[in-house]
């Protein structure tokens, strides 16, 4: 079977403690012909996750034909700091299983990965577990509705 992207356009972010996994990533994406725009971080010097996390945010929110990828040691402050952003729903994911229905039930637009977690094999097979994984819609579409008016209640 062969592999389908389904976001036009993927958007990666990291900070230095997923700056190797983030290239080992790309490399990925370059061989299955994935379009991408990496927005950073391009060295391995010490920097914040936020930055990071509000960027890819930023450039993947309101656009349907668009997902990102962020990658910190665990995944785990990526995915706090992009679920402040509006229009995000990320998730932090450790299997393939968890990609898919983090797409098909949730519509997570944003994959979080950490390197201290996941080895380049693994986050290989899960970043095309998720690209290629559909939102089902359905009874989810529902629960999605429902988690953005709850979130509109508290502002």
């Amino acid at each position: 079977m062969d592999y389908v992207c389904l976001a036009n356009i993927v958007y990666l972010g990291s900070d230095h403690a997923g700056y190797s996994l983030k290239k080992e990533i790309i490399d990925n994406l370059d061989a299955l012909k994935v379009k991408y725009e990496d927005l950073g971080t391009h060295t391995t010097e010490s920097c914040d996750y936020p930055d990071f996390a509000a960027a890819v945010s930023k450039a993947v929110n309101g656009k349907d034909d668009a997902l990102g990828i962020l990658i910190c040691g665990t995944g785990q402050g990526m995915a706090m700091t992009a679920n402040r952003m509006p229009g995000t729903r990320a998730a932090v994911c450790t299997n393939e299983f968890a990609a898919r229905m983090a797409r098909a039930h949730n519509d997570a637009n944003i994959l979080c990965m950490g390197e201290r977690i996941v080895g380049p094999g693994l986050a290989g097979s899960i970043v095309q577990a998720f690209l290629s994984t559909a939102f089902e819609g359905g009874r989810h579409l529902r629960r999605i509705q429902r988690i953005d008016a709850l979130a509109a209640n508290e502002s």
